[in-house]
């Protein structure tokens, strides 16, 4: 039998993400956010839920644009830091001495260090309630090649995404089966 739960937000593992924008002196800026998802394939559009507060927001606003990295493990400390102080307070990316570059399709800027990058543009946002639900079209993805399969595909255990979850982060555990394969063989009478 299950156990009733507290009704909260309660879906996990979720991405950990680092959004790039920059702010009004056009000095770039990163924030963690934990509620991003796709929302769309056509065109290609992805969610986050960010705070109206956050300075993050007002950029993306003026800009119309950001960037939404995805970190890998061994970025645990930078990404957690990232979510933790203001860039109204302080440059998070010198402190950390991560570097970053003009995006290749939007204005906001690209972090060096993670190793999966998406350039987005601002399509809507949405008051829910604590949050504005971000939507944005992906415009661009670049990726380092030690992520990517001989294919030249995405490989999702070389990039060892950082997954946020009850109690902090978390990496993945191994392949559980092949999506749109695995099921098939629940169809044979």
């Amino acid at each position: 039998m299950k156990k009733r739960l507290e009704t909260k937000p309660t879906l996990y593992p979720l991405p950990a993400v680092v959004v790039g924008t920059y702010d009004a002196e056009g000095h770039p800026d990163a924030m963690t956010a934990a509620w991003a998802g796709i929302c769309c394939s056509e065109p290609p559009c992805l969610t986050i839920g960010i705070r109206e507060s956050r300075l993050t927001y007002e950029n993306l606003l003026r800009r119309k644009a950001l960037t939404v990295h995805v970190p890998s493990v061994d970025l645990v400390k930078e990404t957690d830091y990232f979510g933790l102080v203001s860039g109204r307070n302080e440059d998070k990316l010198a402190k950390t001495g991560m570097t970053c570059t003009p995006g290749s399709e939007v204005d906001a800027p690209v972090i060096d260090r993670f190793p999966l990058v998406l350039e987005c543009r601002l399509v809507s946002t949405t008051k829910l309630g604590s949050h504005m639900l971000v939507v944005a079209e992906i415009v661009a993805v670049a990726a380092e090649e030690s992520v990517l399969t001989p294919q030249g595909e995405l490989d999702v255990r070389a990039l060892d995404p950082l997954c946020y979850g009850p109690a902090g982060y978390y990496g993945l555990g191994a392949l559980a089966g092949r999506a749109f394969s695995v099921g098939k063989e629940l169809l044979r009478p």
